[in-house]
């Protein structure tokens, strides 16, 4: 890639989604190590299904969570950080995950239960997870709430059951990680998903997966660049 295409607007998901600029001044998109990794892991823009790469000793050298998520039905892609956090206890680990221009994606450990600034959102989720275990933790009702209009809401129920696909070996930006991989089949009104997270119990992550964010953004493939 030249240096060229290594620059581009300092752009969020909200505006890659809808292909809107937020202004008009190019800016350097090499991973600065010495800036605040808020300024670091803003989301990239440089076409789609292309983010400016990252490299492992330039991650290593962050000091807080770095995440990649990518919409597949649009192909575009972002990098985010984490903007807050909390510890609830049984009702697990909340990590709200935000772009350089405000959209967020809140995970419940790991498991996506809200999003903002996509277009036709996940307000809420209601999901069955497990004090610090990652990922979902057993199957059961998961019931969403979708934005489908300016103040139209929907609420849709899924009916879930988890299955233990194994060991899977997966690698992230040069590192390995030892994995399983779940998977979550759904059914519901509108039809079947199924959701698949590549858990690492030991470290108390889900490095990777790939979930349905609702009926207009579709599904969602997450990538943990930094834990």
């Amino acid at each position: 890639m030249t240096d060229m295409r290594r620059k581009g607007l300092i752009l969020g998901l909200l505006a890659v989604l809808t292909g809107c600029a937020s202004g008009t001044e190019e800016v350097p998109l090499q991973v600065e190590i010495a800036k605040n990794t808020r300024d670091i892991i803003k989301a990239r823009r440089a076409g789609p299904a292309e983010l400016p790469p990252v490299t492992r000793a330039e991650l290593d050298a962050l000091t807080a969570p770095a995440l990649e998520a990518r919409v597949e039905r649009l192909d575009m892609a972002a990098y985010l950080y984490v903007s807050a956090e909390r510890d609830e206890g049984a009702a697990g680990h909340v990590q709200v995950w935000r772009t350089g221009d405000n959209v967020s994606l809140t995970m419940r450990n790991g498991v996506l239960v809200a999003t903002r600034g996509i277009g036709g959102d996940i307000l809420s989720s209601s999901v069955q997870v497990s004090g610090s275990l990652p990922g979902p933790s057993e199957g059961g009702p998961q019931v969403h709430l979708i934005r489908t209009g300016d103040i139209e809401e929907r609420r849709m129920v899924l009916a879930c059951e988890l299955a233990e696909r194994g060991p899977a070996q997966i690698e992230i930006v040069g590192r390995r990680h030892a994995t399983r991989l779940v998977e979550q089949h759904c059914v519901g009104d509108t039809g079947e998903i199924t959701n698949s997270y590549w858990i690492d119990t030991g470290a108390g992550v889900v490095w990777q997966s790939r979930q349905w964010a609702g009926p207009e953004i579709g599904y969602m493939r997450f990538r943990l660049l930094r834990k």
